[in-house]
């Protein structure tokens, strides 16, 4: 009677265990690769095209990360994530502008405009998360779409400039900045005038912390009611989880992150168009999740990684570039999801495991 009372605590620690080292994993995986990345850099192996890609390759991993809390943890479908993308892009290049005569590290500055920019994306997620969050499917798909859109025509109308007598803001009307400063939104033009200070090194690091908090997320309590409510809500209602405190939970830190990211996208650039967060963005952020697996974090990694750089990869082919990449697309779909070939590869897993569990036992028998 002992051990099979022991036996789902013992169950339960040994998932702990192997999520705990899947998330190590995935941790020491991004590390090498940077690290192999930057010696390669160095050395001058890495053409100028890879190297532009770099930093848009970790934020774009990010931005699938974030979605993939909203899509495959919390499992509510989102169709505006550029949009909150966009906000951190804009408020936190706005604050890295300002902040520039009086914070004179790059870095130091960086980081500020990647916390403000996922401060007012999470207040966005809070506005549009309050009322929207009490829908579900495809009513949510198409309110979260329009808010993106809605986001994207702001941005496009708004004018900020910064002088020596402080920041101007203006919606619809154009203004113009004194002769001692400078315009840093100008309307339909958008941000203008960015010195570029993201770095590749800030960009692994941004995905990192991104990986720790939602790792953290999903392993703690919070994150299991999040599950709860993916897989039944009612069932979960029953037990007395809040449905509208963990679903807007959720969604906020997932637009925050996102935040924070466009905030890095933005800071790459010596110029960037509002146009950029629209609605092919998000769909493209949709397909990395998609493509990676829904709740599965380092499959999203992978996908947006080799996304972000198939199309660059494929200019050789010119004209035929993206019906290069729409066909690879299809196939990779079909590749994974065919039932056949994922029973081939479970029968490999499992025979995998067979044999580790064998071996660990003619292991034990020698000792």
């Amino acid at each position: 009677m002992k051990n099979s009372n022991n036996a789902p605590r013992s169950n339960f620690l040994s998932n702990i265990s192997k999520t705990t080292r899947s998330n190590f994993i995935t941790y020491g995986i991004i590390i090498v690769v940077y690290v192999i990345m930057q010696i390669l850099v160095n050395a001058g192996a890495v053409s100028n095209l890879i190297r532009g890609q770099l930093i848009p390759i970790c934020v774009f991993a990010t931005m699938a990360v974030s979605l993939n809390l909203c899509v495959g943890i919390l499992g509510e479908l989102s169709l505006g994530h550029a949009g909150f993308m966009s906000v951190g892009a804009f408020t936190g290049a706005v604050a890295i502008a300002c902040m520039e005569s009086a914070i004179p590290s790059p870095i130091l500055r960086l980081i500020l405009g990647m916390l403000i920019g996922a401060v007012f994306a999470a207040i966005a997620g809070v506005i549009i998360g309050i009322p929207v969050l009490k829908l579900n499917g495809d009513y949510l798909a198409i309110v979260t779409l329009a808010f993106g859109e809605i986001i994207r025509s702001i941005f496009t109308n708004v004018y900020v400039g910064l002088d020596s007598a402080g920041l101007h803001f203006s919606i619809l009307n154009r203004i113009k900045a004194a002769e001692d400063g400078k315009m840093i939104i100008n309307g339909a033009i958008g941000l203008t005038g960015i010195k570029p200070i993201a770095t590749f090194f800030m960009a692994a690091l941004l995905l990192l912390v991104t990986l720790i908090i939602v790792f953290n997320l999903i392993n703690s309590k919070t994150g299991r009611a999040v599950m709860a409510l993916r897989d039944n809500q009612i069932a979960a209602q029953s037990i007395g989880i809040s449905i509208p405190k963990f679903k807007l939970m959720a969604f906020v830190i997932s637009a925050a992150i996102a935040g924070a990211a466009g905030t890095m996208f933005a800071e790459n650039y010596s110029t960037m168009l509002a146009t950029k967060f629209d609605f092919n963005t998000s769909i493209l952020i949709l397909v990395f999740v998609v493509l990676g697996g829904l709740g599965n974090i380092r499959g999203s990694i992978i996908a947006a990684a080799v996304l972000t750089l198939l199309p660059e990869l494929l200019r050789s082919v010119k004209d035929y570039r993206m019906l290069a990449y729409a066909i690879i697309l299809i196939v990779v779909m079909i590749f994974k999801n065919s039932p056949s070939i994922q029973a081939k590869m479970a029968l490999m897993r499992s025979k995998k495991t067979a044999r580790k569990k064998t071996k660990k036992a003619s292991i034990g028998k020698e000792a």
